[in-house]
């Protein structure tokens, strides 16, 4: 089993300023691969380039390798972080499982990565904050602060840039999984449910698109923000390669702060509809949909079972509609207070896979997936977000997501099959979840739909 490496060693020093920011897109633009950026609805957005070190690990072991790492780089520090947003923080995701990264697009990929940026833009609810890291035993603080004046005067001086890049466009799409092969799948795994073999699993499909220009990533990433800003949204690149992993996703798998902490199940999906009415009726169906209300309810029940060994007491609100630009979902939050201290990957480890991405059993479900799908997840459906010094962190499970390489890009989407689901049915709810991704790259296409709400 391979360990958890650093490639720089403590000590740890961070100096933090406020900063007159260009806009999120002319600083992207400005700032070197490789790039990382992370909002979610109760966290500042993130914009990292460079890296003052990583950890990265592979094996069944990778959750407490990085755990171990993290700790290891965070053990000593000289941090003056200026506002609680801007404070050090390794970002970064794992594999869906063991393996998941051997094939394309997944190449550049380990399966846990966590990087510490060399220079960071915080946009916080309370200003804009420049954050210069450095890490090793050789670091030299007055150097840092002399980068961190530099930094900031070439940011500062940066123009607002020009008007947005069009979408890229389409040339062409290909499909890994053909329609007869989908609802052979799909027939295999219903008659494995119904035989009591399997509870749920979840099959997914993958969607090559060739680019017709060169794919326009910060500008990409500024219209998720704008018709997604109640999710999760994420951007990794781990090398200079060109490739980069990215999306906008609804699920949160887990946020830990103290004891604190804060999850969600999400599953049973239906479309939007044309008109206030037809939305409204839409969202009815789906609370009343028996197929999909069981499907929820092996998650949330799930959900609380995983997190009953570390808590004292943990309690579901009420299952609600989740409207998304094209889809809606059901959704029941969960929250939790644990009997003691403990990391966020330690919860991470758990909870994943949720029966959202994977099913139940969870053996016989990544069994199945493995036997079907042919094609590797690698961190589509895994958990990406980040850690901080005390061992809090935040993570979200990496759906609604795509690989980018200069001139193509590859798209994930899954579904949760039960006993009674249809081939048919679900093929067309996957090509909803291809759509947050999808509206993007499509040429002159503004997308369908409205924000979150």
């Amino acid at each position: 089993m391979e360990r958890a490496r650093s490639t720089s060693a403590p000590p740890l020093v961070s100096r933090t300023t406020p900063i007159d920011a260009p806009s999120f897109a002319a600083a992207f633009d400005a700032l070197s691969s490789p790039r990382t950026t992370w909002c979610a609805p109760d966290d500042a957005l993130v914009l990292g380039s460079g890296a003052a070190a990583t950890l990265t690990a592979s094996g069944p072991g990778r959750f407490a390798e990085i755990r171990s790492a993290a700790a290891d780089l965070f053990d000593s520090g000289d941090v003056h972080a200026g506002t609680e947003a801007a404070r050090p923080r390794v970002f970064g995701g794992f594999a869906f499982h063991e393996g998941a990264c051997d094939g394309d697009p997944w190449g550049p990929f380990p399966e846990a990565r966590f990087v510490l940026p060399r220079v960071q833009l915080t946009f916080a609810d309370n200003g804009t904050w420049l954050t210069v890291n450095a890490a090793g035993s050789d670091v030299d603080v007055d150097a840092v602060e002399d980068r961190l004046g530099e930094e900031s005067e070439r940011l500062t001086a940066i123009d607002g840039g020009a008007a947005d890049p069009p979408r890229p466009g389409i040339v062409e799409t290909r499909r890994t999984t053909s329609r007869e092969a989908w609802r052979e799948s799909v027939e295999a795994a219903v008659d494995r449910i119904r035989g009591g073999d399997l509870r749920k699993v979840v099959l997914a499909q993958a969607l090559e698109a060739d680019l017709a220009t060169q794919f326009p990533r910060s500008a990409t990433l500024e219209r998720l923000a704008g018709k997604y800003p109640h999710c999760h949204r994420y951007f990794f690149e781990p090398d200079e390669s060109g490739s980069a992993f990215f999306g906008a996703t609804p699920e949160r798998l887990v946020s830990l702060r103290g004891r604190t902490v804060e999850t969600d199940a999400l599953a049973g999906t239906t479309g939007r509809g044309e008109t206030p009415e037809e939305d409204e009726w839409l969202a009815q169906e789906l609370l009343e949909d028996s197929k999909n209300v069981h499907e929820h309810e092996l998650v949330a029940d799930t959900v609380r079972e995983q997190l009953e060994p570390f808590a004292a007491s943990v309690s579901a609100g009420d299952r609600r509609v989740r409207r998304l630009a094209t889809v809606q979902h059901l959704h029941t939050p969960i929250t939790a207070e644990l009997r003691d201290d403990r990391h966020v990957l330690d919860l991470v480890e758990a909870l994943h896979p949720t029966p959202a991405v994977g099913g139940l059993p969870p053996d016989r479900a990544l069994e199945t997936i493995h036997e079907t799908e042919p094609f590797d997840r690698g961190w589509y459906a895994a958990p990406v977000g980040w850690i901080d010094a005390a061992g809090n962190g935040a993570f979200a499970v990496a759906i609604r997501s795509a690989v980018a390489t200069p001139r193509r890009a590859t798209l994930f989407a899954g579904v949760g099959l039960v006993a009674d689901s249809d081939p048919d049915r679900e093929w067309d709810e996957i090509q909803l979840k291809y759509r947050p991704i999808l509206d993007e790259l499509e040429a002159g296409n503004g997308g369908a739909g409205s924000a979150d709400d």
